[in-house]
């Protein structure tokens, strides 16, 4: 297993797979193990991939330093992580809540941005994030599922605030295109995989400056893709469609029938959209 040193010194681990041109890939959560992403649909048969393991995740060293696991004080990790493989610009994916670092690692370092493809990311560091709202819109489209009243109760019942895990397993259908046996063990993974304490402090006061990063942004020498399942609810894809404009050359994509994690829902599509993104910036 690679690892390599942050600037802090805390000991970085990452995972290598397939075959192809490098592709840096931040797992979201927030501060969720990158084992979670797989080979994403099957992404790794056209492209390597470079997944990495935020700090205090997975297999990388917990620091020394708690405040570090704001979303703004790991971007010389991801830094760090280019000049270690030695590449001078990357294709950067991100996933969920890895949006944001990956939005505020372009605005730092947007000479070393080749491409970034941001799947379902969030975009609170431009200023742009899903609320209630959004959510209980998208949730109101499931209701034909046979699931439904039983994922709609807990999702009240987290909307009001509480944090039960037995509420957030029961609205766990609500993060996926298809509630199938591949969904059920995949969302089975997630408490094991994340660090709450650093998921608690990764947005935390001071994490995001928008205007800064909007300012960087509008003027990105980099083809920029948003990837949102038409199910999701953070993004909805019209929130997407806000977040790409804002880029000289960003686009949306829009999967059906996905949900939060799209390269479950559809590994073929997914592929093949991402694929034909990143060609066509060679």
């Amino acid at each position: 297993m690679p690892i390599f040193s942050a600037p802090d010194g805390t000991e970085l681990a990452y995972h290598v797979t397939g075959r192809g041109e490098p592709l840096l890939c931040l797992p979201g959560g927030p501060m969720r193990a990158s084992a979670y992403l797989g080979d994403l649909g099957g992404l790794s048969r056209h492209r390597r991939l470079f997944l990495l393991d935020l700090r205090g995740t997975g297999d990388s060293a917990v620091p020394a330093d708690p405040a570090t696991y704001r979303c703004d004080r790991q971007v010389d990790d991801v830094e760090a992580f280019r000049a270690h493989l030695g590449l001078d610009r990357v294709d950067l994916l991100a996933h969920s809540a890895a949006g944001d670092l990956a939005l505020r690692y372009a605005a730092r370092y947007p000479d070393r941005v080749r491409t970034l493809t941001s799947v379902n990311g969030r975009a609170r560091a431009l200023g742009i994030d899903f609320t209630e709202e959004h959510r209980r819109e998208a949730a109101a489209r499931r209701g034909a599922e046979p699931w439904f009243a039983a994922a709609y109760d807990a999702y009240e019942r987290i909307w009001a605030g509480s944090a039960a895990d037995a509420d957030w397993d029961s609205a766990a259908p609500f993060f996926y295109g298809r509630w199938d046996a591949t969904a059920q063990a995949h969302a089975e993974t997630e408490v094991e995989q994340t660090n709450e304490e650093a998921a608690d402090l990764y947005a935390s006061a001071g994490a995001f400056e928008p205007a800064v990063a909007r300012a960087v942004v509008a003027t990105l020498d980099a083809r920029v893709l948003l990837l949102a399942g038409e199910l999701d609810s953070g993004p909805l894809p019209r929130v997407a469609a806000t977040v790409a404009e804002l880029f000289p050359e960003g686009e949306l994509i829009v999967q059906p029938a996905a949900g939060h994690y799209p390269w479950l829902d559809d590994p073929r599509r997914f592929t093949e959209t991402v694929t034909a993104f990143l060609d066509r910036a060679r």
